[in-house]
């Protein structure tokens, strides 16, 4: 299966060329088709297996599409992550993907200042079609009353066990009060304990499930550990970082 063989809008086609995308990774190959047919998703997935396109192009897609058809502003897709970090990344990615197309996009997360969320604020307003946001942020907003909701079409919860973990269930449970009850969601996580398949069962309905090899990580990625003192560690970092053996590192800290 190659990214032209979908129904996709030519210049979505066009735009998936222009970036490199040529055959779907598995967990875009096992999720497009489910979420191209309306059907709730439930997905296993590490990070680093292209999980952000297997949601982001089906949706770009169908919302260019309904675009043509009908004219209306509000947000159609929330996107709910754990960081703000991640949901710059995210919305990133839909920038690039949602390139030739009149799709709109806004990442909405807590930490920056008095202008950020002003311009936050203006395009919830004016309704960006799809927004990523961080569950606190997103409340400070909707309790503010000036959120469209109404015209929502798709929920996708990314990395949903990190929210768990970080404790934002609650937020989730409210956020999901102010959506329609008709609506296409998405489920990614990278596991599966006993409290992420209780807020699966709440929220998904008769969902497809997916699991693209949660017990190891994706096949490009080596992993390696060094058990060191804390005082050896600036050195073997200064000294792996001297080598010049990456081309693109980044430092956990």
């Amino acid at each position: 299966m190659r990214f032209e063989q979908y129904d996709f809008l030519p210049l979505i086609k066009e735009n998936l060329a222009s970036l490199g995308f040529k055959k779907p990774t598995d967990i875009q190959y096992k999720a497009i088709g489910p979420i191209m047919k309306g059907e709730d998703v439930l997905a296993i997935a590490q990070t680093g297996t292209g999980k952000t396109a297997a949601f982001a192009i089906p949706l770009i897609d169908f919302i260019a599409k309904q675009k043509k058809v009908v004219k209306y502003s509000g947000i159609k897709c929330l996107v709910m992550v754990p960081t703000r970090e991640l949901a710059i990344q995210i919305a990133e990615g839909l920038e690039g993907l949602a390139y030739f197309t009149d799709v709109s996009s806004i990442a909405v997360y807590g930490g920056g200042d008095g202008n950020s969320f002003a311009a936050e604020k203006k395009a919830l307003t004016s309704g960006a079609d799809i927004v990523v946001c961080t569950p606190g942020r997103m409340i400070a907003h909707l309790n503010m009353g000036y959120v469209k909701l109404k015209g929502l079409k798709y929920l996708v919860l990314d990395e949903a066990d990190r929210m768990l973990d970080m404790g934002f269930s609650d937020d989730i449970a409210k956020i999901i009060t102010y959506l329609p009850a008709e609506r296409q969601n998405l489920l990614f996580s990278a596991t599966m304990p006993q409290k992420m398949r209780a807020l699966a069962n709440k929220i998904l309905k008769n969902p497809v499930e997916i699991n693209i090899a949660i017990s190891k990580p994706p096949e490009q990625i080596v992993q390696k550990a060094f058990i060191v003192y804390e005082q050896q560690k600036a050195g073997i970092i200064k000294d792996m970082l001297g080598s010049k053996r990456f081309s693109k590192v980044i430092v956990f800290c």
